[in-house]
């Protein structure tokens, strides 16, 4: 039977499935946790990419496959969360993910090719029941068929240089476009791509010359990639699209992928610390590790777009679109303490914008930078200095083998908090602020014991398995260590542990929560090695099956799944909930309740949320901070809407020319409401000259809820479910 893995509730906090050539860490890690580790032995060989004159190979079931795709059937009718039935149904699902996994953005399959596929959409559930994959290998079969084809016509476009003076347009985001119906349709599809990708390489200060050699060796290593893939990696790419089928947690990972897996759990965090995921032909950073160097570095971000990399302070760079996800590792991956640079496109950037370049010096994780910090700020508000707490807490963490040893001064998040807060005592503050945005989760046992720092006892969170028992976990703090008032700043990165701690403060109402709405993963996952199940193996190498078997329910009995958390006052954020998010991904399962638990809150504190609503949105409209803030958030949505991009030279430029200089006026408008200099441009402004808009926001609430008294304070009588 399945068990509950409570030791990390970390979600894959990335956007939509890689899709496009989705094998090897393309897709079976999409959310592996990686820090770039290095260890003795990685050569420079390793760094380079595949030849460009792969030969294709013959495409054939093995008696290994067909075992692992009737064992998958079984696990998944057995022990998958939400029991859906392997039929005709999920069966067309299931080819519309394969089908996205080859050719998300829609430019290697036409239209006839997709109405041939239409034979296989009620027979997808008899491949995986019966392990006959021809019907996979078949459509693969065709898409690297079209791959050649459209990838040979874009070579053959470098023979010449485009025209940059025609009013072209090219659509670049295909992704909700209809398939195109012919050859001659795809060809110019294909044209419009190399002319937007030379033109971006060109307004990067390349000529053609360069721009040509650099789009050729991306091209060829594209296809080579494609024909050098073999049986295996386009049956795992076919499994992890059923996997996806019932929601975005599980996967199936090859023996090969599942050793890099072991691998990169058990090494140490040495490199830039940042988790990776090749989308399209271009690697995209899904998160940036609390303690690495980019996280201390700060201008890493998730969903930016790593097209370049380069050895040391002054090495050349080396275009890496269209590389294998582990190829571009292997070249960021270096010594300790050497250099790393990445040319990066900002991921809120529009088609066409300049890359910047990071200089990283390569280092391990530092331990000291993940945990939990607290600083004091002071807030004038009517003659009176109010003295408030900050503690930042970036993930749930413990000492696990410390702990196991019985070492009674092991590391957690709940140990360094509660220190943190004796401090904080210590020097008078009138009210706290626990800042857990970009908190990706962690340990469960860290999320109950944190909020028993603030409540006196009672149930944390409960826990419904794939059989509908309901588990419900307790606080295993005895007493309160800070009953002041408490703020709990969110955003949508804020995710799994951290949504459990922060739905049980709402719901205690114990404190106000502000800012995003949280991710949304209230899912719980289990491991199964294959091999260990299988009576006979066929052949050794099974690899293993990741599977979603749980859901965690609030004490009020609503999910944490798919909604997250509401926050009680919403503040302004940069991140796209359309694009971030558990219900903005494909199959992630929905939200339900289940019966609440007896639990006792705090006083209700809808009158007290209600005035400091009111006197938040009063102060935001008068804040320049915020304005600029919003300002800047509402241009990048009008840019995100945009799925076409223009080909002539002098239109792009003076459009980013444009971007640029509304940019600069707004940061100039906001300089002089605040009385501060303007600057004649961006690139004068350093990371740390950016405010925390939302921390100072989160701090001016917390003044007025002081000032208001502890509308909390007093105990309801014993409750299911209180609003």
């Amino acid at each position: 039977m399945p068990t509950f893995n409570r030791n990390m509730t970390r979600p894959a906090n990335q956007p939509r499935a890689a899709r496009p050539f989705a094998t090897l860490l393309g897709a079976t890690l999409s959310g592996l946790w990686l820090a770039f580790a290095c260890w003795p032995g990685a050569s420079a060989a390793a760094n380079a990419p595949p030849k460009a004159n792969a030969v294709p190979g013959v495409l054939e079931a093995t008696d290994r496959q067909r075992q692992v795709a009737r064992m998958t059937t079984k696990f998944v009718e057995r022990f998958h969360y939400a029991r859906q039935p392997i039929d005709d149904r999920m069966s067309e699902q299931v080819l519309k993910n394969y089908l996205e996994a080859l050719d998300g953005n829609r430019q290697y399959f036409l239209e006839p090719d997709i109405v041939y596929f239409s034979r296989y959409r009620h027979t997808i559930d008899d491949v995986l029941q019966n392990g006959d994959m021809e019907p996979v290998f078949d459509i693969f079969r065709l898409y690297r068929l079209r791959a050649q084809q459209h990838i040979s016509y874009a070579l053959s476009q470098l023979d010449h240089e485009p025209d940059f003076t025609l009013g072209e347009s090219f659509r670049f985001d295909r992704e909700h476009a209809p398939w195109l119906g012919t050859p001659q349709a795809m060809q110019d599809n294909w044209r419009k791509r190399v002319k937007n990708d030379a033109l971006n390489l060109m307004l990067a200060d390349k000529g053609w010359p360069d721009a040509e050699k650099v789009l050729r060796k991306r091209y060829e290593r594209v296809l080579s990639r494609i024909n050098a893939l073999d049986s295996d990696e386009v049956f795992e790419t076919f499994m992890n699209a059923f996997a996806r089928t019932l929601d975005p947690h599980s996967s199936y990972l090859s023996p090969r992928q599942s050793e890099e897996y072991r691998i990169q759990m058990s090494l140490s965090y040495q490199g830039i610390g940042a988790s990776l995921q090749l989308d399209d032909d271009i690697v995209k950073v899904l998160n940036v590790i609390p303690g690495g160097p980019a996280a201390i570095d700060g201008r890493l971000k998730a969903n930016d777009r790593i097209v370049a990399v380069g050895q040391g302070a002054a090495g050349d760079m080396v275009d890496v679109v269209g590389w294998e996800l582990d190829d571009v590792v292997q070249l960021i991956r270096g010594p300790q303490g050497s250099v790393v640079r990445l040319q990066v496109l900002p991921g809120d950037a529009p088609q066409g914008a300049p890359d910047q370049v990071l200089n990283l010096t390569r280092d391990r994780v530092k331990l000291e930078e993940q945990a939990a910090k607290s600083e004091v700020r002071e807030v004038q508000r009517d003659g009176r200095t109010v003295k408030l707490g900050i503690i930042t807490v970036p993930s749930f963490y413990q000492d696990f083998d410390a702990r196991s040893r019985g070492d009674e001064e092991y590391v957690s998040t709940t140990r360094d908090v509660q220190r943190l807060i004796a401090g904080l005592e210590k020097t008078g503050i009138d009210g706290l602020v626990m800042d857990l945005r970009g908190n990706g989760g962690g340990h469960l046992s860290e999320a109950t014991a944190l909020t028993g720092l603030f409540i006196d006892s009672g149930p944390i969170v409960q826990l419904r398995d794939t059989n509908g028992r309901v588990e419900v976990l307790p606080d295993p703090v005895p007493a309160t260590v800070y009953d002041g008032p408490l703020v709990v700043l969110v955003d949508r990165f804020s995710a799994s542990a951290s949504e459990i701690f922060t739905a049980a403060i709402q719901d205690y109402r114990r404190g106000i929560v502000i800012g995003q709405q949280t991710f949304g993963k209230g899912t719980v996952q289990n491991l199964y090695p294959l091999d260990q199940y299988a009576r006979r193996a066929v052949e050794p190498g099974l690899g293993q099956l990741t599977l979603t078997i749980g859901k965690y329910y609030r004490v009020t009995g609503g999910s944490t799944q798919n909604k997250g958390v509401v926050p009680d006052i919403a503040l302004p954020s940069r991140v796209d909930p359309d694009e971030i998010g558990e219900n903005s991904r494909e199959g992630a399962l929905p939200w339900d309740q289940i019966d609440a638990t007896r639990f006792r809150a705090s006083n209700p504190l809808n009158s007290a949320i209600a005035y400091l609503t009111q006197h938040e949105v009063e102060r935001m409209q008068d804040d320049p901070d915020v304005r600029y803030l919003v300002s800047d958030i509402q241009a990048s949505a009008e840019l995100r809407t945009q799925t076409t991009v223009t080909l002539n030279m002098k239109e792009r430029l003076a459009e980013r020319e444009r971007l640029r200089q509304e940019q600069l006026a707004r940061e100039n408008s906001r300089r002089s409401a605040l009385s501060l200099p303007v600057v004649a441009s961006l690139d004068t402004i350093k990371p740390e000259d950016v405010p925390d808009v939302l921390l100072k926001q989160a701090t001016q609430v917390l003044t007025d809820y002081v000032s208001l008294g502890r509308p909390d304070k007093g105990l309801a009588r014993n409750v299911r479910g209180v609003p």
